[in-house]
């Protein structure tokens, strides 16, 4: 194993959680011990909260490696990763952490494993503030890495809200012999919208799943364009409610996603979400801001040239960049809107 210990300032640029997800899924990947310092140093309450702490720990698991400083509210951690050695991972969590936020360190490893890789989480929240909620995630972030060639099937078994999380899901990542470049700067022909609008059994008399749905189609339907719906209630743990519109094209998929929140009214929720939607249609990026900064670790990781083009370039997609070009050869480069890598 390399014993030179690769050093990350965690508190640079945008300075949050994704320089310590990034950074750690890379030195799983590539077998570099690293030290993060400095984490989340500008936030209001710096240092690790419970789904960073969550992560760390299940890539500790994962890798068979070895891990110091993993403890609430640490502004410092070093990580040496070993060989992937477990099919099955499970992954406990008492908050409503995000999921999503925890899968971003550990699906880049997972890819190059030599096996399929099962991971169960128990608790956490499928849907939460300041992450992606699980259906961009699936129905948006998955869709441009299967253009990669990595398929990851997820399944929900519960849903989990703030503040009480209590999820149950389940997810397979199939290994990827080696990444496919992806090259999206065109997004081709318009095929449809989906709505996928989801709220608790808490709230189903409320009728909020259909009220977020009519609020997204009041805004979309002046376009006259092909809309699919699908609304959904589930049993959970706290009422909540969440909201992901896809736009597909030819060529590539964008989303939009938001969530229901406490003194708003959900009719409120679909307009705002719809709007969302529609100003990142008419950047004529490729790729939404949400999706822009995880896809780039995939680019760097894939064999050849990739090119994508993005409807903003945000301080958290520089911060990704950065953390990703201590790790691997090679460079990313910004022109306009357009990011391009090569090795």
């Amino acid at each position: 194993m390399n014993n030179k210990i690769l050093e990350i300032d965690g508190s640079f640029l945008e300075g949050g959680g994704q320089i310590l997800r990034t950074a750690t899924a890379l030195a799983a990947i590539l077998k570099v011990p690293c030290r993060v310092f400095n984490i989340r140093k500008g936030r209001k309450e710096p240092g690790l909260k419970t789904q960073h702490l969550m992560g760390l720990r299940a890539l500790k698991e994962l890798t068979n490696g070895n891990l110091e400083g993993d403890k609430i509210g640490s502004t410092e951690i070093v990580f040496w990763p070993g060989e992937i050695k477990k099919e099955k991972i499970s992954i406990k969590i008492e908050t409503a952490g995000s999921i999503t936020l925890i899968l971003q360190s550990l699906i880049p490893p997972c890819l190059f494993a030599q096996f399929p890789i099962e991971i169960y989480f128990e608790g956490g929240a499928t849907d939460t503030f300041f992450a992606p909620t699980l259906d961009h995630f699936r129905f948006v972030f998955l869709k441009i890495l299967e253009k990669m060639q990595a398929k990851i099937e997820i399944e929900i078994l519960k849903r989990g809200y703030y503040p009480e999380g209590g999820a149950k899901v389940k997810v397979k990542v199939f290994p990827s012999n080696s990444l496919k470049p992806i090259n999206l700067t065109e997004r081709g022909e318009f095929k449809k919208i989906s709505i996928f609008s989801v709220a608790s059994d808490f709230l189903k008399e409320k009728k909020v799943a259909e009220r977020q749905a009519f609020g997204a189609k009041e805004v979309l339907g002046k376009l006259n364009l092909e809309i699919e719906e699908k609304i959904e209630y589930a049993k959970t743990e706290c009422p909540g409610s969440s909201l992901c519109l896809v736009a597909e094209f030819e060529k590539t998929t964008i989303g939009s996603d938001n969530l229901g929140k406490l003194g708003k009214r959900a009719e409120d929720i679909g307009r705002e979400t719809a709007i969302s939607l529609l100003e990142e249609e008419k950047t004529g990026a490729s790729l939404d801001k949400f999706l822009a900064d995880q896809i780039l670790i995939y680019m760097a990781l894939a064999k050849g040239e990739s090119k994508v083009t993005v409807s903003q370039i945000t301080s958290h997609l520089k911060t990704n960049i950065w953390t990703i070009e201590k790790f691997v050869k090679g460079k990313f480069k910004i022109e306009g809107n357009t990011i391009s890598f090569s090795h």
